[in-house]
């Protein structure tokens, strides 16, 4: 990689870092990548589609199919606690996912393939709102109207030694969503419950049905039902009967079948608690993934691109629990994502303390090189 390019796109990383922008709110993030783009590339197209952007260099003579690579761009909830000049300016909202430098090194590699030219068309997309489920399925257009063959994303992760490459044939990632269960009864004077109808019993009965009915011996794959948060009646209220209660649960699951199975019972359980007590009973669906799946073949890339740059591979034994929107893309789409390690013992991502690494950018930017001949 060139090093004047690098040193950009460090830079740039960095002031992604310090202006970060939660899911469905990186307007300015996506206006930053355009300018960067516009002001450093002169044969790349940018296409400014409102809520993503993606680019694309066309070869004069495409000698092979189209290739596509998405990077995400959001930020999340968490106080920045890092001692750099680029911390971020807003409180409480940091890039401590590494969606920052997924970017940068995305902008990165467009601004090697700008230079160096490619012998097929190359699309660089900028996924918005991943962190919450719900960019990817907002950016198929993409791969529809552009009639993407193939797709490669890159997540940086700790844990294995320093630039492991780390991927998995397959299911990579589980399906999830929240789950939203709300029950309405009526108030009553605390000294007087028989007056009203209160949900704390069957909101209970749920709660402590769904271990029951999340049991592992009722599933082929892994399938989770996590009560995240249960909310009854109004905060120290003492002289009020609870009269409307809420149970959120994350539902989770190797297979959107049996995690849509796991989400039909439990809704089946709370209207029967509902109904013994006389409760309206209603459910609502946030932060829904898919599962993700990374195509054999694709992986075969993977696989001898890091070869070819002499990097380690880690072969994912079990398919990650937390959840990624790639997997809207290989639905439509060949493809593939793969984890870079950067390094052990290193803050997780999604604390204060986390930082992108920027040693990641070059050999990321090689991989899709590699990935971008074959």
């Amino acid at each position: 990689m060139k090093p004047d390019n690098l040193e950009k796109a460090i830079a740039f990383r960095h002031e992604l870092h310090q202006h970060p922008f939660l899911s469905n709110e990186e307007r300015p993030t996506l206006e930053r990548i355009i300018r960067f783009l516009k002001e450093n590339t002169k044969n790349i197209d940018v296409m400014d589609k409102g809520h993503y952007v993606y680019a694309v260099y066309r070869a004069k003579d495409p000698q092979k199919p189209a290739i596509a690579f998405r990077s995400d761009n959001d930020a999340i909830k968490v106080y920045d606690d890092i001692d750099k000049p680029y911390k971020s300016v807003t409180d409480g909202v940091a890039h401590k996912c590494g969606h920052d430098g997924h970017t940068a090194t995305m902008a990165a590699f467009a601004l090697e393939i700008d230079q160096s030219g490619a012998d097929r068309d190359v699309y660089f997309l900028f996924q918005p709102a991943e962190e919450n489920g719900t960019g990817a399925a907002q950016c198929l257009d993409f791969i529809t109207d552009n009639q993407i063959p193939e797709i490669f994303g890159f997540h940086n992760e700790p844990g294995q030694p320093k630039y492991t490459v780390m991927i998995r044939d397959g299911l990579l990632c589980c399906a999830s969503k929240g789950m939203i269960i709300t029950m309405t009864g009526t108030p009553s004077h605390a000294s007087e419950p028989e007056n009203g109808i209160n949900p704390s019993f069957a909101i209970a009965k749920t709660a402590l049905a769904s271990e029951k009915i999340a049991a592992p011996e009722n599933y082929k794959g892994l399938v989770l039902a996590t009560i995240v948060q249960i909310d009854v009646g109004e905060e120290e209220a003492f002289g009020v009967a609870a009269s409307k209660g809420k149970l959120l649960m994350t539902i989770r699951g190797e297979y959107e079948n049996e995690m849509d199975d796991l989400q039909a019972k439990l809704e089946e359980e709370a209207l029967k608690n509902a109904k013994e007590y006389g409760l309206q009973c209603e459910f609502s669906y946030c932060d829904a993934f898919p599962e993700t799946i990374s195509h054999p073949e694709s992986n075969e890339k993977i696989r001898k691109a890091a070869a070819e740059l002499s990097l380690p591979v880690f072969e994912i034994p079990t398919a990650l629990r937390g959840s990624e929107d790639f997997g809207h893309f290989t639905k439509l789409a060949k493809g593939a994502m793969f984890f870079m390690s950067y390094g052990e013992g290193r803050p997780m991502i999604h604390t204060s303390k986390y930082d992108f690494d920027d040693d990641l950018i070059e050999p990321v930017v090689e991989m899709y090189r590699k990935l971008l001949a074959y």
